[in-house]
């Protein structure tokens, strides 16, 4: 608990705290790793990123998952709930192509 920098002050360490009462067996309090769990950690890829990056990030991780497959059952563009003219407009603007 040190070493977490509780951004969101009482209210988030409360809520944790809550988190623990209600996951703890028996009529003692038990500080165990679920608890903790859900706490935000620091990382590489935590560092803020704009939408554009996050959007493209997320456009050619659904692409991996479907080898790359755009339209019909299973493609990318009904994963993302979009029309696949509007995924290939998206893939040509944040200029995503696919590996060779």
């Amino acid at each position: 608990m040190l070493n977490y920098t509780w951004p969101g002050n009482v209210r988030e360490l409360k809520h944790l705290i809550e988190r623990c009462v209600i996951t703890s067996p028996g009529n003692s309090l038990a500080l165990s790793d679920k608890c903790f769990a859900m706490l935000p950690t620091a990382s590489a890829d935590a560092a803020m990123k704009d939408l554009q990056s996050v959007e493209r990030d997320h456009i050619q991780e659904v692409l991996k998952q479907t080898s790359w497959k755009i339209n019909g059952p299973g493609g990318a563009a009904s994963i993302l709930n979009i029309h696949p003219s509007t995924l290939r407009f998206r893939l040509k603007k944040l200029d995503i192509k696919r590996p060779s």
